[in-house]
């Protein structure tokens, strides 16, 4: 061994791509500087200007787009796009996320399969074989000058508070941050790698500069304490959406956004003056896509589904008669809008119960113009929920309008939305509207008491009587720290997802009326 020999590592990866392989946004079929068909050159590129390059995916790979949609409704024969161009890439490991079982296991297991690559989540457990169902915990890669990197790869194991339990039967989600630590441990004292890489679909609970708390500690997150682990060099994280690099407790961490509009390019320095590597430098860098063109072996091989998927995206499905356009999400939310009304009769229609939830899911949406295409559909209703009917009392009720509630604050007198629900990443799709029932917010009052006037049928809803109402499974099962709904009776549930749902109510209404029935108010005082 040469004395002081010096080598540098190069590693590239993304997270939260949510299905965005063409560089288009689908809701306006705009160019967007996004997608792996242009990560696919920017890696081409790395590799030539790099000694030694590692790629991975952090997860929520497969899911989030039109395009992904279209291929599980009629394409599913075909390999996964996403994987397809993942293995044109010849990335080295992927690391399972949250909404990778957004479609199914079958889904998912089948992606799995078809890839040329491993997956890495140690600690979602098949629960009959007590080990990783989707592959192995970690990797060992072994560079050309003998330096060891080990892989190991994590997700939040709060996947059970969202999923759909037909997703997810047959696995156990252990605690990401235990699963993490026990491997390290193993990994460090087994292999002796001179780096150690951990991958985690997750992200941080609290401030990287400060340690102050930004979330509640559900365990969601866990990414700041995940950097207390002795033996990780690089924490790459993901989940929340958020473009960051930074340290903690000399981890080198980074979060690459989402919809693959960024990737995240760490550069390792290593010197080995006495038989060991040692790290001297490290760094971590977030990367756009503005100047970088498609490649075109990418988008060749989804040539096909892409046009097959524009030709669906164009497809007219209904009409409006009067104005269910939005042009302001922030007054959705205070007031009545015909939009959120559309989808409280599809959601009740379709479940027969008079009592529904929605949420507008993104500040993005821009309801329906006179003719609605599936485009329209899907890009504001851009997730493949299903429908649950929970059988809930009138305490339950009152306990979730409460905790909608909170997504208000007043400033300088005036109702505004709360910080915490817009960073360190946006929730505004956990705020919920009612319909069916009557109800008030006083957003002056303290939170906990904000609701009043709460009504069914024009009488004051009884806590300790029974209510069957309709929303999206995300929430049933207590998503968005709507505990309230955890475990409650389950009435009824519809295996078909909101798009779906949506085009099946146009069918039998081909023309709908834009109306807006005033039942709650939003107000200062």
């Amino acid at each position: 061994m040469k004395k002081h020999e010096e080598a540098s590592l190069t590693l590239l990866y993304t997270s939260d791509v949510h299905g965005n392989a063409m560089p288009i946004s689908y809701a306006t079929n705009e160019y967007s500087d996004s997608g792996l068909a242009k990560y696919a050159t920017a890696v081409k590129q790395v590799r030539k200007e790099k000694d030694y390059v590692l790629v991975l995916d952090n997860g929520d790979l497969i899911q989030g787009t039109p395009f992904m949609t279209h291929y599980v409704k009629q394409h599913r024969h075909t390999e996964n796009p996403m994987i397809t161009i993942m293995n044109q890439i010849g990335i080295d490991g992927a690391v399972i996320g949250n909404h990778e079982f957004n479609f199914g296991s079958d889904v998912l297991s089948d992606a799995v399969e078809q890839s040329q690559f491993p997956w890495l989540s140690a600690n979602i457990i098949d629960t009959v074989t007590n080990k990783p169902k989707y592959g192995p915990a970690y990797i060992m890669k072994t560079l050309p000058n003998g330096i060891k990197v080990a892989i190991t790869g994590v997700t939040t194991h709060y996947i059970p508070n969202w999923e759909s339990p037909e997703h997810i039967e047959g696995l156990y989600f252990a605690d990401a941050y235990e699963t993490l630590k026990k491997w390290t441990t193993y990994i460090r004292q087994t292999e002796e790698p001179d780096i150690l890489i951990a991958s985690y679909h997750g992200g941080f609970e609290r401030d990287l500069e400060t340690g102050h708390e930004t979330e509640a500690l559900t365990g969601e997150n866990q990414g700041y304490r995940m950097c207390d682990i002795e033996g990780i060099d690089v924490l790459l994280t993901g989940h929340q959406h958020r473009k960051l690099t930074g340290k903690v407790n000399d981890v080198l961490v980074i979060q690459p956004g989402n919809n693959g509009t960024l990737y995240g390019e760490i550069n390792l320095s290593l010197s080995n003056a006495s038989g060991k590597w040692i790290i001297k430098e490290k760094e971590a860098h977030l990367r756009d896509l503005t100047s970088v063109p498609a490649d075109n072996e990418a988008l060749q091989a989804i040539e096909a589904l892409e046009a097959s998927t524009q030709n669906w995206l164009d497809e007219p499905i209904g009409f409006i008669k009067g104005d269910m356009t939005i042009h302001d999400p922030f007054q959705v939310r205070i007031s009545k809008h015909p939009f959120i009304e559309f989808i409280q009769k599809v959601q009740m229609e379709e479940s027969g119960v008079d009592i529904s939830v929605t949420s507008l899911l993104n500040n993005t949406s821009k309801g329906f113009s006179s003719s609605v295409t599936m485009r329209d559909v899907v890009s504001n209703y851009m997730y493949p929920n299903t429908l649950v009917v929970l059988k809930l009392t009138g305490e339950d009720i009152k306990k979730a309008l409460e905790k909608s509630a909170e997504y208000f604050t007043l400033i300088d007198g005036d109702i505004a939305v709360n910080p915490a629900f817009e960073t360190p990443k946006p929730q505004h799709y956990n705020y919920d509207m009612w319909e069916g029932i009557q109800y008030s917010i006083s957003v002056n009052e303290p939170v906990g008491n904000r609701v009043k006037d709460i009504s069914y049928h024009g009488k004051p809803i009884a806590y300790d009587e029974s209510y069957h109402v309709v929303l999206n499974n995300y929430r049933a099962t207590g998503g968005g720290n709507y505990d309230m709904f955890k475990e409650k009776p389950v009435v009824k549930e519809i295996q078909k997802d909101a798009v779906e749902i949506i085009r099946s109510y146009f069918e039998r209404h081909k023309t709908v009326k834009a109306t807006a029935t005033p039942n709650f108010v939003v107000k200062a005082k």
